[in-house]
């Protein structure tokens, strides 16, 4: 589990908030080939997010039908945020059909300039 101030930690130390960062979803399964790894399964564009008192999440929208969100268009909106919601779980959703996804991890691809939520399958 992951909440928010996690993600605002880890937008400060491996990118240093920089604003031309796009947010993208990383899913990944267990390999079949060793159990104790896991690999790639695929990767779409977060576009949006919200949050919701009611269930005390941070949730972020994946949508490949819009742009990007940008870290410079996310970020400052969780740094003005009570100490109180700093503790709200960050989800992922990936469909109006399936359940908010579990954030397991966070990463960074320089070469493309993306920050990586990862879920699991």
């Amino acid at each position: 589990m992951k909440v928010i101030i996690d993600l605002i930690e880890d937008l400060r130390e491996s990118i240093q908030n920089n604003a031309a960062y796009q947010v993208t979803a990383m899913l990944l399964k267990a390999n079949e080939e060793d159990e104790k790894k896991l690999a790639y399964a695929g990767e779409a564009p977060v576009a949006s997010f919200f949050l919701d008192e009611e269930k005390r999440e941070l949730v972020l929208s994946v949508d490949r039908e819009k742009e990007p969100l940008k870290i410079g268009d996310f970020v400052p909106h969780l740094q003005i945020m009570g100490l109180d919601k700093m503790m709200y779980e960050v989800k992922l959703a990936v469909s109006p059909n399936h359940s908010h996804k579990e954030i397991v991890g966070f990463g960074v691809n320089t070469d493309e300039s993306k920050y990586a939520l990862f879920i699991m399958a």
